[in-house]
């Protein structure tokens, strides 16, 4: 059995495959418009509202064909829980939303006693966008993004007020940093206060070789992660 470390570095290496999920994801419902709040996208007609807010829902039966499923599904939380998200990214004066720090080594990562979250894929995937986005009701936190692959260099930690730290990780593969393995193998396996990791994939591209390896090196070492399909909207049939 591999080490964690080999897996990481593995994840520098590249390969391309057509999944029958990535052929569903080239029909889903593309949308132009960007929306900054839900309570936005609820004032749209109910088809459109739906699309927007689930557009993975109807993929469920295309996931793993031939295998049990009892143990999968796809995220789908009601309005309610919705609305309740949102209010964290709500910045007040009682609810500080901003950049804390960066950090090229685990052993330069500020100890911070919040739960944290950590977002990782490959590079370009769309990890600082997605965060920009979540962020979108806190203008005025700086979320650096870049077309160039590889624009992440270090780990970004991003405080969500006194409930939970995010964090932006560098992308694995083409233009990863050169010490990508020494920076996400210690974090991933020594942060007590890490509660979950998004792993977040090319919609377009499909799951690639260096995904199914973060997904073997997750399971491997029991950490809890969420997958997140990047680039749904952009996706052509």
């Amino acid at each position: 059995m591999e080490n964690l470390c080999v897996k990481v570095h593995r994840l520098s290496k590249s390969s391309r495959y057509t999944s029958l999920l990535q052929k569903r994801l080239m029909t889903q419902i593309r949308t132009p418009v960007q929306y900054a709040s839900f309570s936005e996208v609820q004032q749209l007609p109910e088809k459109q509202s739906t699309a927007i807010t689930f557009p993975l829902q109807d993929l469920a039966k295309f996931l793993s064909p031939n295998v049990d499923k009892s143990s999968f599904y796809i995220f789908k939380p009601n309005q309610r829980d919705i609305q309740t998200a949102e209010v964290f990214f709500i910045p007040s004066k009682q609810h500080i939303i901003d950049y804390s720090t960066s950090a090229v080594r685990m052993d330069h990562a500020p100890e911070m006693p919040e739960p944290e979250v950590c977002f990782l894929g490959r590079s370009n995937v769309g990890k600082s966008s997605l965060i920009k986005a979540l962020f979108s009701l806190a203008p005025d936190v700086e979320v650096r993004i870049s077309k160039r692959p590889g624009h992440t260099k270090k780990m970004n930690f991003f405080k969500v007020g006194k409930f939970f730290t995010l964090v932006d990780m560098p992308g694995y593969g083409f233009k990863a940093p050169k010490d990508f393995a020494e920076m996400v193998e210690p974090y991933l396996t020594q942060r007590t206060n890490l509660k979950r990791t998004f792993l977040l994939v090319d919609a377009k591209e499909g799951i690639q070789e260096m995904d199914n390896i973060a997904v073997e090196m997750l399971e491997e070492f029991g950490i809890p992660y969420v997958l997140v399909l990047t680039k749904i909207d952009t996706a052509s049939k």
